[in-house]
C-alpha cells in the first residue's frame, strides 16, 4: 500500500466495502414489491426505487464518469431522473413528483445498480495507484452517501405505508420484543469550561463536521436517558397539543394548522395508544423512548418539564465521554427503538441509536467551515439555513455510520425520522 493512501483503506477493502453496502441496501428493499417501491407521500420523502437508483446515480456520475476512462453510461436518461440536488451536474425531474415516475421499471432499476456495480468493481480491481488515490476520498463519501439513503429509504416508506389503512407489516422484528422498564430519570452533571467540538479524527467524516474548534459551556445537567412514550403521553393528558403555554410560536401555528395530537404515527383506540412502524401497528410500549417527534414538539415538552433540550455542542461534550454504541441499524435488518438498560453507574444511556435527538441548536456553519469545490461540495454547506440539528442515530442508521461529532439536520417541524429527545437543565 503506498504511504499516501489512506489509512486502513486499500484496493481490496474498497471493493469489500463498496460490495457490503450495495448488499445492504437491496437486503432494506427486498421484501417491496414494485407497487410498494413506487410511493412517495409528500415532497421531502422518495420512493424506494428512486433512493435504490440515485445511489447508483451517485457512483456513476462522481466517480465512473469522470474517472474509468472506458465506462459506458447505462441510461442517459437517468443522469435528469436520479440526480437530487446537485446543480453543478445538471437539470434534474422536480423533487415533489419522483413518484409518478412509473419507468424505468423496478427490474431496470436493478440492472442499473448491477451495471454500476460491475463497471466500478472491476475500475477499482484495475485501477492505476494514481487514479486509486483520486477516487479514495470519493469512494469513501459514495459508502456514507449509500448509508444515508438506507435510512432514507426506511422512514420514507414508512411514511407511505402509514396511509395503508390495512398498516402493513413490512419487517419481522427478528430481535424480538423488550420488555423490561426504563430507569429512573438522573441527571449528570457537566461543569462546562473550554472544550473541544468537531471531527479531529484520520478517518471519514463528512465537511460540516468541521473544522475542530474551541467553545466555552456554562455548567449544566443532561438527562440519563431520552424522554420515555410513558412521558410523553404525560404531556398530551395534561393538554399539552391543546395550550399555546410551552410551544414556540411557529410550532402553535403548526399544531393547529396539521391538527396535531399526539407524535407521528400515533393513534387512540379505546384508551390504548397505538404506533404504526415498518413492523405493524402496536400498542405503544411505554417505556421505549418517544419517536416521531419534531423540533417543536420536543421543545415544548421540555419547557413543559421544567427543562429545556441540549444545545449540540452540550451533547458533544457530554457524548465524547462514552463510546459510540448502540442499537442501529444491522445488515439491512431494523430493529424498533426499545427501553434504555439499566445503568451501571453515573453514565449517560442511549446517546447512540435507537432515536436521533434533538438539540436547541440551528444548523449553521464552524467557524472556518468552507464549501469543497466542485459539485460534491454542495453536499451539506447550502443547506445551512432553517434546519435543527439532530445528535447521535437511530435504529434505522447503518452500524459504523454514526461518530459524536456527526451533525444531522431537519426542518423544526420534520416527524417522519426516528426522531425523539433528552432534556436538558442549566445550573445556577
Amino acid at each position: 500500500m503506498p504511504l499516501d493512501m489512506p489509512a486502513g483503506l486499500d484496493r481490496a477493502t474498497i471493493v469489500e466495502r463498496f460490495r457490503r453496502v450495495r448488499k445492504d441496501s437491496e437486503a432494506l428493499a427486498a421484501p417491496l414489491s414494485p407497487e410498494d417501491c413506487l410511493l412517495q407521500s409528500m415532497e421531502a420523502a422518495s420512493p424506494a426505487k428512486w433512493n435504490l437508483a440515485h445511489t447508483s446515480w451517485f457512483f456513476e456520475t462522481f466517480i465512473l464518469a469522470p474517472h474509468a476512462p472506458s465506462y459506458e453510461q447505462f441510461h442517459p436518461d437517468f443522469s435528469y431522473l436520479f440526480n437530487s440536488y446537485y446543480n453543478g451536474v445538471g437539470d434534474r425531474h422536480p423533487r415533489d413528483i419522483r413518484g409518478l415516475v412509473s419507468r424505468p421499471s423496478l427490474d431496470m432499476v436493478y440492472a442499473y445498480r448491477k451495471h454500476v456495480n460491475e463497471a466500478l468493481t472491476a475500475f477499482i480491481e484495475n485501477a492505476e495507484e494514481k487514479q486509486l488515490l483520486d477516487v479514495a476520498a470519493l469512494m469513501v463519501l459514495g459508502f456514507a452517501h449509500e448509508e444515508q439513503h438506507q435510512e432514507l429509504l426506511l422512514t420514507d416508506l414508512q411514511h407511505a405505508m402509514s396511509f395503508n389503512p390495512t398498516k402493513p407489516a413490512i419487517y419481522e422484528d427478528a430481535g424480538g420484543a423488550v420488555a423490561h422498564a426504563a430507569p429512573s430519570m438522573r441527571w449528570r452533571r457537566m461543569e462546562g469550561g473550554l472544550c473541544d467540538i468537531g471531527w479531529d479524527g484520520d478517518g471519514f467524516a463528512f465537511d460540516n463536521e468541521g473544522p475542530r474548534h474551541k467553545i466555552y459551556l456554562h455548567p449544566f445537567e443532561l438527562a440519563n436517558r431520552p424522554v420515555t412514550n410513558a412521558e410523553f403521553i404525560a404531556f398530551i393528558e395534561d393538554g399539552g397539543y391543546e395550550t399555546p403555554d410551552h410551544w414556540l410560536s411557529d410550532g402553535w401555528d403548526r399544531v393547529r394548522m396539521e391538527e396535531w395530537r399526539a407524535p407521528l404515527y400515533w393513534r387512540e383506540v379505546d384508551g390504548r395508544w397505538l404506533q404504526y412502524s415498518l413492523f405493524g401497528e402496536r400498542e405503544i410500549n411505554p417505556h421505549a423512548p418517544v419517536c416521531h417527534v419534531s423540533h417543536y414538539e420536543a421543545a415544548a415538552y421540555a419547557s413543559w418539564a421544567g427543562a429545556r433540550l441540549p444545545t449540540e455542542v452540550e451533547w458533544e461534550a457530554a457524548a465524547s465521554l462514552f463510546p459510540t454504541e448502540g442499537r442501529f441499524l444491522e445488515a439491512g435488518v431494523p430493529r424498533p427503538p426499545a427501553p434504555a438498560p439499566q445503568p451501571e453507574g453515573d453514565e449517560l444511556l442511549q446517546l447512540f441509536g435507537d432515536v436521533w435527538e434533538w438539540t436547541a441548536s440551528a444548523y449553521l456553519p464552524y467557524p472556518g467551515f468552507a464549501v469543497a469545490d466542485g459539485a460534491v461540495g454542495e453536499y451539506n454547506g447550502k443547506f445551512m439555513s432553517g434546519q435543527m440539528v439532530l445528535k447521535g442515530g437511530s435504529c434505522a442508521s447503518p452500524a459504523g455510520h454514526l461518530r459524536v461529532s456527526y451533525r444531522n439536520f431537519f426542518p423544526p417541524d420534520a416527524r417522519w425520522q426516528y426522531s425523539g429527545f433528552r432534556l436538558a437543565r442549566d445550573i445556577n
